[in-house]
């Protein structure tokens, strides 16, 4: 495999925030995987070097997930919410990623 080069800046943005949620949780005690909010034009490819990069981890897979956001009333007016993207990153067995904070 050919190793591609990544601006770093662009590397930097790609992930907006880990997502906390019951779910979440559970998949990442089950499967060692953590789950990020991401671009929504960032490739597997970034993502995995982003992640690689900002946590010093090995990545075994990336699995993406488009999700359309929720139309919603707010009085007279109507809404929509953002669309979401959202990156499941398993990690190589023996790594760990730890967005607690707790710990050192």
């Amino acid at each position: 495999m050919i190793a591609v080069k990544y601006d770093e800046g662009r590397l930097m943005q790609v992930l907006v925030a880990p997502i906390v949620s019951e779910k979440a949780t559970m998949i990442a005690e089950k499967h060692n995987s953590v789950t990020f909010k991401v671009l929504q034009d960032a490739t597997k490819h970034e993502i995995k070097a982003a992640v690689e990069l900002m946590f010093k981890v090995e990545v075994k897979g990336i699995s993406v997930v488009n999700t359309k956001g929720k139309a919603k009333r707010f009085g007279k007016s109507n809404g929509r919410r953002d669309n979401i993207r959202k990156a499941y990153v398993t990690l190589k067995p023996g790594q760990e990623l730890n967005l607690g904070g707790e710990g050192a």
